[in-house]
């Protein structure tokens, strides 16, 4: 059954394509506006955990994901100086139902755009519609637009308006004129990605050194016959002072020469940092940043998802994942309830408080936190890390952070997906193990 409900997505990012091809999974026929006039696959790497895996499966994408991607089997923590603090498998090797995969933002949010007009049409994106205001009318909004150069979109009225616009959303703007910049804490990311002939770390996560100065690697596409690898890569380094900038002023090109010589000697077994830099195919500079958790996320017939409602630090790797969450639960509740409103106020109570306490336990560096903890006790290359830093308070760091952040192994396999009624839940994945 097509349900008559009208549905404006604002944003064609991850957040709004996934709530769109899940809305339409659930009867819904949304439409989805978009500010730039022509979609090219932008962006670096990011992983998609376990709980987001399941729920773009319940939507028919794992084989595509597995096309597109890498899967994820260990993580590793290492100190500055390469001495390993902590590693624990990933996806199916930590004993989950689905695998955890590694893939380029750009070209993820390509396979959504690629399967939203498939299945909804090639009506249902319209491009070069910015958002600049709404305002309610009798049960619904009315949403108004603009192209580039400012020329007008007209307006559009709807039952419902889902705000995927992004951390810098007008929609969260409208909700809460006041609330100023994005907060940054005085780290700058330096994020690229460099071919390689082969990485050593195959399917792997590394991390290296602490909050102030930290260096992250793992593969987003990987040759299997060759083993040539595509390696998505950050640098942070912590300045002292400053303003946060001006938001003209993320994604910007990066300087190799700003970070070259602070990671100068950062060279391991199989992993030379200097030379990754010195390989990468253009680097893009960011601020650490993001927003205070929201005392409520709906007014009237609009609501926010994704960075919009929940901007964190990419710590954790957990950003554009529980933005797919957002967007299935969204869908998953309006199916479910009677009423918008009723189905807003279950997404709501479902998802915010859960972002809320993510977001904070961010801040506190969340399960990068091991990092911290082992420079601060045992800085020196001798420094007995193992008496300093027990192995049981690592274990339970990282515990603590899978229970916050809703993928703890056992509770996730135990736990259904949103898939809704008008799905085939394809959410269950099995590998050769029979897992």
């Amino acid at each position: 059954m097509v349900d008559s409900t009208r549905i404006i997505v604002v944003g064609g990012g991850i957040a709004g394509l996934t709530a769109a091809l899940s809305l339409h999974a659930a009867g819904f026929r949304p439409v989805v506006f978009e500010a730039v006039a022509k979609p090219t696959p932008m962006g670096v790497g990011i992983n998609l955990l376990p709980h987001a895996t399941r729920e773009l499966a319940a939507l028919g994408l794992l084989d595509d994901l597995h096309r597109i991607g890498v899967d994820m089997r260990a993580l590793v923590y290492l100190t500055r100086y390469g001495r390993e603090i902590w590693r624990e498998p990933r996806g199916l090797e930590a004993g989950y139902a689905w695998p955890q995969i590694a893939v380029h933002r750009g070209r993820l949010q390509m396979l959504l755009l690629e399967k939203v007009l498939e299945r909804l049409g090639p009506d249902a994106v319209r491009f070069d519609h910015a958002l600049t205001d709404f305002e309610p009318v009798d049960s619904g909004v009315q949403a108004h637009f603009t192209g580039r150069g400012g020329t007008s979109r007209g307006h559009e009225a709807a039952d419902l308006l889902v705000a995927a616009d992004g951390i810098h959303s007008a929609v969260r703007r409208k909700f809460y004129p006041h609330e100023g910049l994005p907060k940054w804490n005085q780290v700058t990311l330096w994020r690229s990605t460099a071919k390689l002939s082969a990485y050593p770390l195959a399917g792997t996560m590394l991390w290296a050194g602490h909050s102030r100065q930290k260096f992250v690697a793992y593969p987003i596409e990987q040759d299997a016959v060759t083993g040539e690898t595509l390696l998505n890569w950050i640098c942070d380094l912590k300045a002292d002072g400053g303003e946060t900038p001006a938001k003209e002023d993320w994604n910007k090109a990066g300087d190799p020469r700003d970070i070259l010589g602070p990671f100068a000697d950062w060279r391991w077994p199989g992993i030379d940092v200097p030379a990754i830099i010195g390989a990468a195919s253009g680097i893009y500079e960011f601020p650490m940043v993001d927003r205070d958790p929201l005392p409520r996320w709906t007014f009237g017939r609009a609501t926010l998802i994704g960075d919009a409602a929940h901007p964190m630090y990419p710590i954790g790797s957990n950003g554009a994942t529980q933005a797919i969450i957002d967007a299935r639960a969204l869908a998953f509740h309006l199916r479910r309830e009677s009423g918008l409103d009723a189905g807003l106020a279950a997404y709501e109570a479902d998802r915010r408080e859960a972002t809320s306490r993510i977001v904070l336990m961010n801040r506190a560096q969340g399960p990068d936190k091991v990092m911290d903890l082992a420079q601060d006790r045992a800085p020196h290359p001798g420094d007995d890390l193992d008496a300093r830093l027990p192995m049981s308070e690592r274990a339970a760091i990282a515990a603590d952070y899978k229970r916050v952040a809703g993928f703890d192994p056992a509770a996730l396999n135990a736990k259904p997906s949103y898939a809704t009624s008008d799905e085939e839940d394809q959410a269950t994945f099995h590998d050769s193990r029979g897992l």
